[in-house]
């Protein structure tokens, strides 16, 4: 994306603060409807004369189409560079020495900030053949991505793998992601989901910057239901292997939620991603196994108030007057939706779920 108003136009759009990059940074963030709900993540890198976006891959058709759909008479140019460029990740203890010694024009790759971005070379027999590089550190050590031209791939891996790096198979990249704690949009996260569902609200949102899509949403979660939300992205670990995603997390007899990544990490064992709809509970079992630390005992959790709030049970069609969806009621103080956190209003319930 080119143009002078690049910034000031995704500024209205994305969830964090796209205005406040300068050359060289960039950031994580959130594109959300107008209820909230999330459209894609991006990874977005600000170069100085252009911004580059990094979307998942099943998402660039649709995103793409809406960025053009929103610009009218701003100074923004779009360009596809699907099909020109690829992008390679570097993840380990010893991915900024190995870059040091293998680019071109960039040094001390270390000390690099998260999302500090460069043009970088890739250093041949005759010449140096440009790329990009980011640091972006998405499996639990320091990582970085190179965005190369699909005619160098080949050479680059060549050049890493002779400075000893290893090419991971998904397997592998699935269980340092997952320990790490790191969703994945498409995976992790839907177009049904709201940031602070999935956690990602610290890296994705700005809370200081103007207006952008989907922002009532947010403030209303956190400042009306106190950053309550119905369900929560949480880790777990499993007892055995088996997990796989859309296995369900049962506490006693009732299903709680779902998981929606799975691996065998070589230090936990069995592991996981899920969401949990049980506020401040711990799960760690799978379908037929029992969760451990879940309490449902209303008696206890009115004994010990710091475990959280009381679970209240009503009838759908008693719910339904509030919203539409919900089977229950939480009670904090006054009743909140089970599925955003909000406090009901008899006046008019702004749940971003009701259909």
């Amino acid at each position: 994306m080119s143009g002078a108003d690049r910034a000031s136009y995704l500024q209205g759009l994305l969830t964090n603060d796209i205005q406040a990059l300068t050359a060289g940074t960039g950031c994580y963030a959130a594109w959300l409807t107008p209820q909230g709900r999330m459209l894609t993540d991006l990874h977005v890198y600000e170069s100085g004369d252009r911004i580059m976006l990094d979307v998942p891959a099943a998402e660039l058709s649709p995103t793409l189409q809406r960025l053009e759909q929103f610009i009218f008479s701003e100074d923004v140019q779009l360009v596809d560079l699907s099909g020109a460029i690829e992008a390679v990740g570097i993840h380990g203890p010893e991915a900024a020495a190995l870059l040091d010694q293998t680019l071109d024009g960039v040094q001390g790759l270390s000390a690099w900030p998260e999302y500090h971005n460069a043009r970088a070379g890739l250093s041949s027999k005759n010449d140096s053949r440009p790329l990009y590089v980011a640091r972006n550190s998405q499996l639990g050590v320091p990582g970085f991505v190179l965005y190369v031209e699909s005619a160098i791939r080949g050479d680059l891996e060549h050049a890493l793998i002779g400075r000893g790096a290893v090419i991971a198979d998904q397997a592998d990249i699935d269980a340092a992601r997952i320990a790490a704690g790191y969703p994945v949009f498409g995976v992790d996260m839907t177009d049904d989901t709201i940031p602070l569902e999935a956690g990602i609200e610290e890296r994705a949102i700005s809370f200081n910057k103007g207006c952008y899509v989907g922002q009532e949403v947010i403030i209303r979660v956190l400042h009306r239901g106190h950053g309550r939300v119905a369900r929560k992205l949480v880790a777990l670990r499993f007892e055995r292997d088996g997990a796989v995603s859309g296995s369900k997390i049962v506490a006693g007899d009732r299903e709680v939620g779902a998981v929606t990544s799975a691996a065998i990490s070589p230090e936990f064992g069995p592991i996981g991603l899920g969401y949990d709809r049980g506020n401040d509970r711990v799960l760690v079992q799978l379908e037929e196994l029992v969760a451990s630390d879940v309490d449902e005992d209303e008696e206890d959790a009115e004994a010990n108030p710091d475990r959280g709030h009381i679970r209240l049970y009503v009838t759908r069609s008693q719910a339904a007057a509030f919203c539409d969806h919900a089977d229950e009621v939480v009670a904090a103080g006054r009743p909140m939706c089970m599925w955003c956190g909000f406090p009901i209003d008899p006046d008019g319930h702004p749940c971003p779920r009701m259909n």
